[in-house]
């Protein structure tokens, strides 16, 4: 059974729990050269928000958070010495790899699903899900990219899931990397990758910076001169621990191999 981080940090989404932390720092005195974000680790959704009107089954599904995703980053973030902040709200209350602006930072429909608490929003509300959710996790995203700068070359790299069929389209890819202007990290990472005759390499698949899922590395790593990547695991592959391990190890050794553009192997 998939547990997500709400279920570690506060034990579930019972009404009367309180809510953790939103960014939740793992491994914060690694000393490797990366920095992981995943921030779409939990379907936690404060109580205030009454579940969003969703059932405890929505909200184990994708549209509340990325199954599998913590898992994977934690074990990359194990192998590489890595510090990896992870978000600890659902991103149906905001989604914090989106900028606030867009129209989809609180989405009205996930896949085929209305989310009934996000209809009808105040201005207020949506400023107070930006203030209490979104600042603060990049807040601990870029505290964390600075601190690795402090130690010399870095690089951010984020860790995703997604769903093996959307909307009744099956998708194929076994994994995906997804890139923008930078590919320093994702054209080794993909040859890499393709050097398992089993495995089915999405490049840019299944989605796109142009879908607008590159907000956080853009915005802490690209547009600050560092090499970023995203990675996104079909998360039916993601079902146990052990999977999630192995994907973890099979990425942190790909990475260990390829090191930073420009530089030596990662510490």
């Amino acid at each position: 059974m998939l547990e997500s981080l709400a279920e570690r940090a506060a034990g579930g989404t019972s009404e009367g729990e309180t809510q953790p932390e939103t960014a939740i720092l793992d491994n914060g005195r690694g000393r490797g050269a990366y920095v992981l974000v995943c921030e779409h680790a939990s379907n936690f959704v404060p109580a205030r928000y009454g579940k969003l009107g969703l059932s405890d089954a929505d909200l184990q599904r994708h549209i509340a958070w990325d199954p599998g995703a913590l898992g994977v980053a934690r074990a990359m973030a194990r192998e590489l010495d890595a510090p990896l902040v992870s978000c600890a709200v659902s991103r149906l209350v905001i989604d914090c790899n989106r900028d606030p602006s867009v129209f989809d930072a609180i989405t009205l429909k996930s896949e085929d699903t209305v989310i009934p608490g996000n209809v009808d929003l105040s201005e207020v509300e949506r400023a107070r899900r930006v203030h209490e959710v979104y600042e603060p996790f990049h807040a601990g995203v870029a505290a964390a990219v600075v601190a690795k700068r402090l130690d010399g070359p870095a690089a951010v790299i984020g860790i995703h899931s997604f769903t093996p069929v959307y909307n009744g389209t099956q998708r194929p890819w076994h994994v995906g990397i997804l890139f923008d202007r930078d590919e320093s990290l994702s054209a080794p990472m993909i040859t890499a990758l393709r050097e398992d005759p089993d495995l089915v390499v999405g490049v840019n698949e299944p989605y796109s910076p142009g879908d607008r899922v590159y907000h956080t590395l853009d915005r802490h790593g690209q547009s600050q001169g560092l090499p970023s990547v995203m990675i996104e695991i079909r998360n039916d592959l993601l079902a146990t621990p052990k999977q999630q391990e192995e994907w973890g190890m099979k990425l942190a050794t790909i990475l260990k191999q390829i090191g930073l553009p420009g530089g030596d192997s990662p510490k």
